[in-house]
């Protein structure tokens, strides 16, 4: 592995910047260095600067990608600006790290695919959740057949009171949409990399603004701007793939449920499991048992690990644990779940 660090440049200084991407990068000195930030609002990013001192900053990507010492970004913009300064940066010839989603729709994100490929430059998603220790151990056993067949999975991430007031999380053009893009997104993507990534067909599914447009509701994440809300605020969906297996989908950024879930509970022939606790059940010996397996270290900061993993594929030219390719089926399925919802029947997942 070579010993020069990995030069880093963060386009977008918001939230996700400061609270995963720059300290995960400055918790690895000794693999790389952030060289450069960019943000549309000098404001946001003469903050940041204040806590992350670099030489280089701008407030367009284009001309921070013109740095020859750059080898790599991470994109940290709201959604609407994911595809084109991927596609961008990969033109440069710089590896990418795209927060989730990969953009708004399949169609942004199948040609930011083909443009990694074409460079030969890594594009990795920001689905941090497979980088948890118990879900690793999962998919471990997963691996090992303790499931046999997985036919069966109910993934939900569920908020009572989860409608974010800062943003542009209301706002559906610039977001894509509400909870089943924003954290929907999370919950699908680890279901399926469980599931082996088998080839969604079709999908049903439907929306909800119950909540979002009125002034009445309590906001545990700050109030938002109600007069602006132009998101679904639950979204569910039945999706199926072609090998007959099925995945039920829940989201939701305001629910009247008694406590918050974000869980994958997963059906298989020779066993069963869940994410949130993490257990596996299954039968021996005529009875059936649950038992939770513990696993070293299982409280980790999966935005870490995610930046650490990103440097180390730089490094060493190896595939990223989430794929450019992966987060377009993830992409694929939402076009598919939204524009069911909208013609209020099941509708083709386009390949």
């Amino acid at each position: 592995m070579p010993e020069k660090k990995v030069r880093i440049g963060v386009i977008g200084t918001g939230g996700i910047a400061n609270a995963a991407h720059l300290p995960g990068y400055a918790q690895i000195p000794d693999l790389c260095e952030i060289v450069a930030l960019c943000d549309i609002d000098p404001k946001a990013l003469e903050k940041t600067l204040q806590k992350y001192p670099v030489q280089h900053t701008f407030t367009d990507h284009r001309k921070m990608l013109e740095m020859d010492e750059l080898d790599a970004v991470s994109i940290c913009t709201p959604n609407d600006a994911h595809y084109q300064c991927t596609i961008d940066a990969l033109n440069a010839g710089k590896h990418v790290l795209c927060e989730k989603p990969i953009a708004l729709n399949a169609r942004q994100a199948r040609e930011m695919v083909e443009t990694a490929n074409r460079q030969g430059r890594i594009l990795q998603v920001g689905y941090n959740s497979r980088f948890a220790p118990t879900n690793q151990a999962l998919k471990r056993f997963i691996d090992h057949g303790e499931l046999g067949e997985i036919y069966y999975a109910r993934a939900q991430s569920l908020r009572i009171r989860g409608i974010p007031s800062w943003g542009v999380f209301i706002d559906r053009e610039r977001q894509g949409g509400g909870p089943l893009i924003d954290i929907g997104v999370h919950i699908l993507d680890l279901t399926l990399w469980f599931m082996g990534h088998p080839e969604p067909v079709l999908a049903s599914g439907v929306t909800y603004q119950k909540f979002g447009t009125r002034g009445d509701v309590v906001g545990f994440m700050g109030q938002w701007d109600h007069t602006r809300f132009t998101v679904e605020d639950f979204a569910s969906a039945l999706i199926r793939f072609e090998n007959g297996a099925t995945i039920v989908l829940e989201a939701s950024f305001v629910a009247n449920i008694r406590e918050e879930v974000h869980n994958t509970t997963l059906l298989g022939t020779q066993g069963g499991a869940t994410t949130t606790p993490f257990s596996i059940t299954q039968e021996r010996h005529g009875s059936v048992f649950t038992y939770e397996p513990r696993v070293p270290n299982p409280n980790i900061n999966t935005h870490y690990a995610e930046m650490k993993a990103f440097v180390e594929c730089v490094r060493s030219g190896t595939p990223p644990l989430v794929t450019g390719e992966q987060g377009l089926m993830v992409a694929r399925i939402m076009d598919a779940i939204y524009q069911s919802a909208e013609l209020g029947r099941e509708v083709p997942v386009a390949s």
